[in-house]
């Protein structure tokens, strides 16, 4: 596994946890997880393509702000502020899920300044049903689960991160901490139902027009869950997206929305686009 460094970054909104995987380098990529998600589902992307990933606030290490403080622009504002920290005038971001979403904000808030984007299985609105299977993720949080074991079983019980890696062992490990009964998330279920409510009143494809840097969108092929479906990149959504974005490289990845991650031909086709 790739040498990483833990560190915290102070921003206006509050602190922030980082992880830098490989060596530092001239070139800044920064990591943006999903809804619900921490830094540690990015590295195995970080084994191609060396970064500094971040935990968003109210997520695993990061600060936990008031009620308020969330939505996808203020992540994006965060992550400005953080390539500030970092020295990055000008860096590249990959995003992940929601991380997709704030990656396009922070875009269209400093679009001079990011160089490359890649967005990983997220673009615009999604279908119902992702929205029923999001939920599942948002309901483990603040419960109490009796060990890391016991949680570790549930989670590959539900069949939505097939097939299962190893990274995720680490992902929750990382995520869940000890408390009264047994383990619970870090993770803040307010945070992320905060975030989870903007997306029901905000578009994404607000901030397609500001996408003139090179783009890089990852489709899972498979559905989020077998026999039930759900695509987080509708067809329709893609279609929309490439008239308004044509200059964008798309590429499909024989997965679904949780093993897009560590799939190796993502890590391929991330590492390619930024060493283009």
């Amino acid at each position: 596994m790739m040498t990483h460094q833990d560190f915290d970054l102070q921003v206006p909104a509050g602190r922030l946890h980082a992880r830098r995987f490989g060596a530092e380098s001239g070139r800044l990529v920064l990591g943006i997880p999903g809804l619900s998600a921490n830094l540690v589902s990015l590295s195995a992307v970080a084994e191609a393509v060396p970064m500094v990933a971040l935990d968003l606030r109210g997520r695993g290490l990061s600060e936990t702000t008031p009620p308020g403080t969330y939505g996808w622009d203020a992540h994006a504002a965060d992550v400005l502020a953080a390539a500030d920290q970092l020295g990055g005038r000008r860096f590249g971001i990959v995003g992940w899920s929601m991380g997709a979403f704030v990656a396009m904000a922070a875009a269209a808030q400093a679009p001079g300044r990011i160089e490359r984007l890649a967005l990983i299985d997220a673009l615009g609105e999604v279908d119902g049903t992702v929205v029923s299977l999001i939920q599942i993720s948002v309901n483990r949080l603040d419960a109490v689960y009796p060990s890391l074991e016991a949680y570790l079983e549930l989670a590959r019980s539900t069949g939505l991160i097939a097939p299962w890696d190893p990274m995720w062992d680490e992902y929750f490990a990382y995520e869940l901490r000890p408390v009264a009964g047994g383990v619970s998330s870090r993770t803040s279920k307010a945070a992320v139902s905060e975030d989870f409510a903007h997306g029901d009143t905000h578009d994404p494809a607000v901030y397609w027009p500001a996408l003139q840097m090179p783009v890089l969108v990852l489709r899972a092929r498979r559905p989020m869950l077998e026999g039930v479906g759900g695509h987080v990149i509708e067809p329709a959504v893609l279609e929309r997206f490439q008239a308004a974005v044509p200059h964008a490289e798309v590429q499909e990845i024989d997965a679904n929305h949780y093993s897009i991650g560590t799939h190796p031909d993502t890590a391929a086709a991330v590492r390619r686009f930024f060493e283009s």
